[in-house]
């Protein structure tokens, strides 16, 4: 792995290796280009395909989603086949082992204590003469999730999408998996099944997200859509905002780990390969302020990938996003972890607590030898849907709150809105706006 220093590059020359380049700028890769070229006839960007694929569910329905499930995902189904049929559940239920659904429904009940405990209440405060100002929290209608299924199948991203909206109380809940052979695998359905999911379409893509954001003859349109995908399904994301509302534009997966010499190389090893097994674009950085420990870091990758089943994926992920910083001290590598403001920050160090009020920027943050990374991502409780890029600097985790609304409650008396009505109208009239004072002055005449 690439090893650089900080005393030697200069801190700003870090910082533009840790600065990362905006989702919608990763180009394709030769062979994604090259099967795209021949699906639709020319050399298109990201951005035109999913531009041409949400226009055209815009506009057919569900003709544009038979046609690109077919020809993406080659399945061939007709509408009435979308939804998951009762046989098909019953047969994810023969095929399921139950040591594993027992984890499963462990890992739900985990992140449902979790979340039950971030639900917003609604409130009145009573103010002057009888005025009450207030905030009704409101569950949305009906969501959306969007689970991947393209190189992996994902039951852990069902749990974090799906848990916190039955928490926030949304009353239908719809899930798009894009079909491998047809079929969605069984534990991600069974999931599903037993959070409360409505229904589940075997549908992927950008034709996913522009069926939930528009609606077509069989599928219903969404207040929001949520759940991480790959570049089709971010651009799709971003192309239907404001038809629907969406949780965040996510990237490829990240990992940042800060360590100090008291650091298991092995874990910081383990940690960083958890991450680049995900995909090729997935980043794994390691901060630490010794030299010993990063050179022993380098050694742990190689040894530990040379047995990953996805050797491949991750080594093109080391390759292209790997990285190995020796600072100067750990208050120059915090500096540095915020800069990159990454998906998952792990503090392997022997004070991480001390750290912890310096972190500015992360999506998530496991503290200490014994908290990696994979145990947020399928089990302690808070949810591993983050934000990636960079984009922690303002982006918030998915939580309850994101499956709600807040709506603003105003009641005035007469006399209070008496008491204020010169205000009011002096404000009106500075701002043009005669309609605005009539309607206050004239409640001051009755």
């Amino acid at each position: 792995m690439k090893i650089v220093y900080v005393k030697e590059s200069g801190e700003k020359a870090i910082e533009q290796l840790l600065t990362k380049a905006s989702f919608d700028a990763v180009e394709l890769n030769p062979t994604i280009r090259e099967a795209n070229r021949k699906l639709f006839g020319a050399d298109l960007t990201a951005a035109e395909i999913v531009d041409r694929i949400v226009g055209e569910v815009r506009r057919d329905g569900d003709a544009a989603v038979m046609k690109y499930t077919r020809l993406i995902d080659h399945a061939d189904f007709q509408p009435e086949e979308f939804l998951v049929s009762d046989a098909e559940y019953e047969e994810a239920r023969r095929e399921a082992d139950p040591a594993v659904l027992d984890s499963l429904r462990r890992a739900i009940e985990n992140v449902r204590r979790y979340h039950e405990e971030q639900k917003p209440n609604s409130w009145m405060t009573y103010r002057e003469q009888g005025s009450i100002l207030g905030q009704s929290v409101i569950p949305l209608d009906r969501v959306g999730i969007y689970v991947p299924g393209g190189t992996a199948a994902y039951p852990s991203s069902v749990v974090m999408n799906a848990v916190p909206a039955m928490v926030a109380g949304v009353r239908e809940l719809i899930m798009m998996v894009p079909p491998r052979n047809g079929k969605i695998n069984p534990y991600v359905l069974i999931a599903a099944q037993e959070i409360g999911v409505s229904k589940i379409y075997k549908i992927g893509g950008a034709q996913a997200i522009a069926a939930m954001a528009f609606g077509t003859e069989t599928i219903p349109r969404v207040d929001k859509i949520t759940g991480p995908g790959n570049i089709f399904v971010t651009l799709a994301k971003k192309a239907v905002y404001g038809h629907c509302d969406i949780d965040m534009l996510a990237g490829p997966s990240e990992i940042l780990i800060v360590a100090d010499a008291s650091a298991d190389p092995a874990y910081a090893a383990a940690d960083m390969l958890s991450q680049a097994e995900h995909d090729m674009l997935a980043s794994s950085i390691l901060i630490t302020d010794s030299a010993a420990l990063a050179e022993q870091a380098a050694v742990e990758v190689e040894k530990q990938l040379s047995v990953l089943p996805r050797q491949e994926i991750a080594r093109a992920s080391l390759d292209r996003n790997g990285l190995i910083v020796v600072a100067e001290d750990l208050m120059q590598a915090i500096r540095l972890a915020n800069i990159s403001a990454p998906e998952h920050m792990e503090l392997l160090t022997e004070q991480p607590f001390q750290l912890l009020p310096y972190v500015h920027n992360a999506g998530a943050v496991f503290l200490g030898a014994y908290s990696p990374e994979p145990l947020g991502d399928y089990f302690a409780g808070p949810d591993h849907i983050l934000p990636t890029g960079g984009t922690a600097r303002y982006y918030s985790c998915l939580n309850v709150e994101t499956f709600m609304k807040r709506t603003s409650i105003i009641s005035y008396t007469q006399p209070a809105l008496q008491n204020v009505q010169q205000d009011i109208i002096r404000l009106a009239e500075t701002e043009g706006l005669q309609a605005h004072a009539n309607a206050i002055r004239l409640r001051g005449l009755k």
